[in-house]
């Protein structure tokens, strides 16, 4: 059995690399380009990295003040939609230096954080409780995401590197969870899940004789389940109808469905 400290180790590793990268694409930048608009509408590279900076404050207040995250999480209701994008906004509004300055200290301290906690400990959040371990594994993946999202908007190759698997992973585990959020059963057949990796590996998940199944490249999928783009843009393949209509409804994130991207043919 894998040492759960030890894979919480390489999670907050390879969390700290893609962090590291997206830092990497936006250290340099100057005023302007802060101001660049990305695929999210309304926002701005700058509002991806404020979005990033106040969720890594919100998984941090899970990890500190679980109840009062809790409380502040019931007390927006309906409202958290709106919550999320009035927090965006006021970061962009910082200077950025300022707003750098705040991710790199928070994402820091999340990180001791996530590595001090007791084996076992499940965090509150925007969805399922969650352990440890999966806390960082959604935070590499939104790191991931919103990193793509300034990354197409600056005209840059996506990050594309052995960390994937990571986020493939948690858009495998969270089938069901997409089914359950479009108010639909979640499917009762297991699913055969194998992904070409950026090192021409195969990922895999799942029992090999499933009929339900899904193939293609890595990247792809967790383009789908991050909702960066449109299924009809993606090397992707389904077998069976359950396989198929998960294609459709896919995402690896807490919340309710998004809207998703248009594909690149569709009239704006």
């Amino acid at each position: 059995m894998p040492d759960p400290s030890a894979l919480l180790y390489e999670l907050l590793a390879d969390l700290a690399a893609e962090g590291a990268a997206l830092d990497d694409v936006v250290a340099g930048l100057g005023d302007t380009a802060w101001l660049e608009p990305t695929p999210a509408d309304g926002w701005t590279v700058a509002h991806q990295i404020a979005h990033l900076a106040w969720t890594d404050d919100q998984a941090l207040c899970a990890a500190t003040d679980p109840e009062g995250f809790s409380a502040a999480v019931a007390a927006a209701g309906p409202q958290l939609t709106a919550l999320v994008d009035d927090a965006a906004a006021a970061g962009a509004a910082d200077r950025p230096e300022r707003l750098l300055a705040r991710w790199r200290s928070g994402r820091a301290e999340l990180a001791d954080r996530l590595a001090a906690l007791p084996h076992g400990t499940k965090l509150p959040w925007f969805g399922p409780p969650m352990s440890a371990a999966s806390m960082a594994t959604a935070r590499l993946m939104e790191t991931w995401a919103h990193g793509l999202d300034i990354t197409d908007a600056l005209r840059l190759p996506p990050s594309a590197t052995a960390r994937l698997r990571h986020i493939a992973h948690l858009g495998v585990r969270t089938r069901d969870f997409a089914f359950i959020q479009h108010r639909l059963p979640a499917p009762a057949e297991p699913l055969r899940v194998e992904l070409a990796a950026p090192d021409g590996s195969t990922w895999s998940w799942g029992p090999e004789d499933a009929a339900q199944r899904v193939t293609g490249p890595a990247l792809d999928f967790c383009l789908r389940v991050t909702q960066r783009r449109h299924r009809a843009d993606l090397a992707l393949r389904a077998a069976g109808p359950d396989a198929d209509r998960w294609l459709d409804l896919a995402q690896a994130f807490a919340g309710p469905p998004g809207p998703g991207r248009p594909a690149s043919g569709a009239e704006a």
